[in-house]
């Protein structure tokens, strides 16, 4: 522990320790939907940005909040306002909360957007939306907590999108892919480490962690039964790839995970496991091409700390990139 210079407080020496990037990576576990927060300007044009820190606060007197910070561009209009709309992203919204997190002039030409009570606009297609009237602003460090009281509220059937770890999360994407894919899937996972990534080593040359089905572990076959057989404590957060084997491949469906070891500091139980820096990827060992370019686009990926979901089969497909909320 390292002790405070003279004139130093221990308070002082202990904000100067805070490594602010690994506390808003800590934050990102929290899984989170994804709003617009919408609003009508003293002009009467509409206003909006895409957030992830919105919440309940009271169910008597109906209040939600939602935080802005104050180096964003919207702060000015948000902090004065009296009225505000908060619009809850189904899953199929991925490019309306992209439309709000840029800087284009014309947001509102790009989405489908209606009014109800207090005018401000509210998202067609949502999974849910609340109008508020501004009940209170706090000053909140280096952003502002917008409090509004809902005078109007629309919730859907449909699932929202969820936003965690620096990337979107389909909630319903890993049930309706392992459904689909039946008998057919091969199912797997690029799992992080503190040290790098878990690489299998094979007959075939090193591989990814991967079973015919995901689940029970009391199936060595399943994902999990293989996880357990390595003696590994995995937590599986969402899913990376879903693709169609190509050519030269028996037909079927692969779908990978993105997930975390535990680290208990235990020894590994199998001495197939290989923790590989990112930057020591054996590129060249790697037999499946899919597979390869698949890690290739999570190295790329996970430097730039914005993940997507690849849906295609092996020859080509679509990512759906992460939108960064404001």
């Amino acid at each position: 522990m390292t002790e405070p210079t003279s004139g130093q407080t221990a308070e002082q020496t202990a904000q100067q320790a805070f490594d602010i990037a690994a506390f808003r990576r800590a934050l990102g576990a929290f899984v989170t939907g994804v709003t617009v927060v919408t609003t009508i300007q003293p002009d009467g044009s509409p206003r909006g940005f895409t957030a992830n820190s919105f919440t309940s606060v009271s169910l008597d007197p109906p209040l939600v909040l939602v935080c802005i910070a104050k180096t964003a561009s919207s702060h000015a209009v948000f902090s004065q306002t009296r009225h505000f709309a908060v619009s809850v992203l189904a899953e199929d919204q991925k490019a309306v909360s992209g439309v709000f997190a840029s800087k284009a002039a014309d947001k509102f030409a790009q989405v489908a957007w209606q009014v109800r009570a207090t005018g401000a606009p509210v998202m067609n297609g949502a999974a849910a939306a609340f109008d508020c009237m501004t009940h209170d602003v706090v000053d909140a460090g280096d952003h502002i907590i917008l409090i509004g009281r809902v005078v109007d509220f629309v919730h859907t059937s449909s699932s929202p999108l969820g936003y965690c770890r620096g990337a979107y999360v389909n909630f319903s994407l890993s049930q309706d892919a392992l459904a689909a894919a039946g008998s057919r899937a091969q199912v797997g996972a690029i799992l992080e480490h503190r040290d790098g990534l878990v690489l299998l080593d094979t007959p075939k040359g090193p591989q990814l962690p991967t079973g015919v089905r995901l689940e029970p572990a009391s199936d060595p076959a399943s994902l999990h039964g293989v996880f357990a057989k390595l003696g590994l404590d995995v937590h599986l957060d969402f899913i990376f790839a879903v693709f169609e084997s190509g050519s030269g491949q028996a037909p079927g469906v692969q779908i990978y995970y993105r997930g975390r070891v535990i680290d208990s500091g235990a020894a590994w139980m199998d001495s197939a496991i290989r923790i590989v820096p990112l930057a020591q990827i054996p590129w060249g060992e790697l037999r499946n091409d899919a597979v390869r370019s698949m890690l290739e686009r999570y190295v790329r990926e996970r430097s730039e700390d914005a993940f997507g979901i690849y849906v295609g089969d092996t020859e080509a497909g679509t990512v759906q990139t992460l939108a960064l909320s404001h």
